[in-house]
């Protein structure tokens, strides 16, 4: 069955919403003079008896409104039609052994297999839907062992951050004693003969560690058999208390590259200690975070690395560690007019990953940079993977676009011809669909991509159900990726549109700057005029257009709402970060100052975001459109505050009968690792609300 088949809603909510009672304090906060009330300041304290009282209540609202639209169990299955299907991972080769993710279809999370040889029997090594009844516990990090026989994998509770480290034996499925707590935004890389890794990590919180501010990030060394109290501090920053660290240790397993981040920026800093030499100093190859410095190999002491520096696309230069100094750098690959994503190295020979238009464009290189030819991919799409050794002689990808789940290649080095290697099977017939990218022009004149996806014969009538998706922001692209919500959408008759905003890496470092701090506006300003080319050509119109974005593109989507309340038929906020003057308080926040800017430290910044920042933007007795806000009790990225503030500040300001919903999931974080049944709940709620607003009719 299609959806098509079924009746949807066509009849919005209409009648006047009595919100669950969120009281008001008098919270007034000074910045650079001018006072700023936060009536809701009292939200902060998430698992207080009154803010789980009011979640309660306000869940209870969404789900008497939601759980009764017509079709909406029709939708459902047929959501859970679409995603069953095997799904795979492009393998990767340690030793003589194998290992890919794979899920059968309807698993809550993926299943690490192995395999002896490429044609071996597949073998289960982690399989996280066993570690929990409801799915809940996912498989948040990965590192195995030069020679493929140890596992180093994290654990993340209930969509926390926060990950425990564990070691387990490839052959016999058993894990070693080994236990690593108090581990975030980390990382495992092990030495060459195995025998211990390094890892990133914090003090252990000393209050609250869904709310406290994370600071001090530090490398350690764990040898196995030993415990945690007895690892070996490696390098930090006691200098610096917002800087970022992390460690990978080379594949002939001599050096280890250690990167310094400020924030959420991009670029680093960059030195490189020889293993063998533990009493040597580093050898700093960056002694500044001005740009992007990559490691992609090393012959000996000669390394290849991607980097920014004085080429905002990336290139790649030639380093000898024996002679460090940037003069004596040499260019391997120029900086071209495409964005160069990533860069690795198989078979001696360079494979560049560019971003072409914000699709994939596969270049081979010699190790001296000279082009051997550029991979043809099967349409407009997103080529990822490509990881190996530069003596291995094949590497494996995998291809996706709007209507192409992800389809696994195999790459021979030797004669560069590409063969399917893993298809999943379908349960629809992507023929009947169409992706273009067409461009439009923005509020300042900057020419900005967007891909446009719907069914074959589409009318420009203007009466099309449209959602415009959106980011724009922390050098992050938005590519070309099957999604099988957006497949249903397109079934749906719906038109799924999604931009290349400024913010994103879809162009560079330069791209990117044009998008934070004091250009902030850019960004939303692109969304806005992406929306408005929709309804220019034709695509819908203002009532039948939505919006939709998670974490910073929660952010984009209020911020929108709150600027142009009448272009918008309908808008989903996701884990946003709605308090811009509050974000650097919790967890790590701070970190996005890079992007945002600073509003308790810099008066320009703060006046910037004062100017944007959601909450501080409603104006009440205003007609807002319908909005459904979705957040988790346990985000400790996103702290929930943030929804729970906007929600209540929103409800009370809304004038008309469009609802103003939230929807709080327990027992998930920011999204990663969740399970699909909640997955799949949390995207019925939004489509059903979306059908409901939309008035979307049945398209049989």
């Amino acid at each position: 069955m299609k959806l098509a088949d079924v009746a949807l809603s066509s009849e919005p909510v209409s009648r006047t919403i009595s919100y669950p009672t969120a009281h008001a304090v008098d919270q007034v906060d000074d910045y650079f003079g001018t006072r700023v009330s936060d009536p809701y300041r009292w939200m902060e304290d998430v698992d207080s008896p009154e803010v789980t009282d009011w979640i309660e209540r306000e869940n209870r609202l969404t789900r008497s409104i939601l759980d009764n639209v017509p079709g909406r169990e029709a939708m459902q299955q047929r959501l859970m039609d679409l995603i069953n299907f095997e799904r795979y991972t492009a393998p990767v080769r340690r030793g003589t052994r194998y290992f890919y993710w794979h899920n059968t279809g309807l698993q809550n999370q993926n299943v690490l297999y192995w395999t002896e040889g490429l044609e071996g029997e597949p073998k289960v090594l982690l399989d996280p839907n066993t570690l929990s009844a409801d799915g809940t516990v996912a498989i948040s990090g990965l590192s195995i062992s030069d020679d493929g026989l140890l596992a180093a994998y994290s654990i993340a509770d209930a969509g926390s951050d926060w990950e425990r480290w564990h070691v387990r034996e490839v052959a016999t499925g058993e894990d070693l004693p080994d236990a690593v707590a108090w581990s975030k935004f980390s990382s495992a890389s092990w030495l060459k003969d195995g025998s211990g890794f390094f890892y990133e990590g914090y003090d252990p919180p000393q209050g609250e560690a869904l709310k406290e501010a994370n600071y001090f990030h530090k490398i350690y060394f764990h040898k196995l058999g030993t415990p945690q109290s007895e690892d070996r501090l490696v390098f930090d920053r006691p200098d610096d208390r917002e800087m970022n660290v992390g460690a990978a240790v080379t594949d002939d397993g001599r050096y280890l590259i250690i990167f310094e981040t400020k924030g959420s920026s991009p670029n680093n800093q960059l030195s490189i200690k020889d293993l063998e030499r533990p009493d040597a100093p580093a050898v700093k190859i960056a002694d500044a975070a001005d740009a992007v410095y990559s490691p992609i190999d090393n012959d000996g002491t000669r390394f290849w690395i991607h980097t920014t520096f004085n080429a905002p696309n990336g290139c790649v230069v030639e380093v000898d560690l024996e002679h460090p100094d940037r003069e004596h750098w040499k260019t391997i690959l120029s900086e071209s007019a495409n964005h160069l994503d990533s860069v690795s190295m198989i078979d001696d020979t360079l494979i560049a990953n560019y971003l072409a238009d914000a699709q994939s464009m596969i270049e081979l290189h010699t190790r001296e940079g000279d082009l051997i030819e550029r991979l043809q991919l099967p349409a407009i799409g997103t080529a990822a993977g490509f990881v190996g050794k530069r003596s291995e002689t094949e590497t494996f990808y995998q291809f996706t676009n709007f209507t192409t789940p992800a389809t696994i290649y195999r790459l021979d080095m030797k004669t560069r011809r590409s063969t399917i290697y893993r298809q999943p099977k379908l349960k629809f017939d992507p023929a009947q669909y169409e992706t273009q990218q067409i461009f439009y022009t923005s509020k300042d004149g900057t020419r900005i991509p967007m891909f446009v996806s719907h069914r074959k014969g589409l009318e420009l009538d203007g009466t099309n159900p449209t959602l415009l998706y959106g980011y724009g922001g922390f050098n992050i692209s938005l590519r070309p990726e099957f999604s099988s919500a957006n497949l249903l959408w397109m079934e749906m008759g719906g038109v799924y549109a999604q931009p290349s905003l400024r913010g994103g890496g879809e162009y560079g470092e330069a791209w990117h700057q044009a998008g934070t701090k004091l250009t902030k506006q850019n960004v939303f300003d692109d969304f806005i005029a992406a929306a408005e080319w929709l309804i220019a050509s034709k695509y819908t119109s203002a009532p039948k257009l939505a919006i939709s974005g998670g974490s910073n593109g929660g952010l984009l989507v209020a911020v929108c709402e709150m600027q142009r309340p009448e272009l918008f038929g309908a808008a989903m906020a996701a884990v946003g970060v709605m308090d811009m003057l509050r974000f650097d308080k919790f967890t790590i926040g701070w970190a996005w100052k890079t992007d945002y800017g600073s509003p308790s430290e810099d008066e320009a910044e703060f006046q910037t975001i004062f100017r944007y920042s959601p909450l501080h933007n409603l104006k009440p007795g205003t007609a807002y459109p319908p909005t459904l806000i979705t957040t988790a009790d346990h985000d400790d990225r996103v702290f929930p505050a943030h929804s729970f503030k906007f929600a209540a500040a929103m409800q009370a300001a809304q004038a008309g009968p469009n609802p103003i919903l939230i929807r709080v999931e327990t027992r998930a974080g920011h999204g990663g690792g969740m399970p699909l049944t909640k997955r799949v709940e949390l995207i019925v709620d939004q489509f059903t609300f979306l059908s409901q607003q939309l008035e979307i009719q049945s398209h049989a």
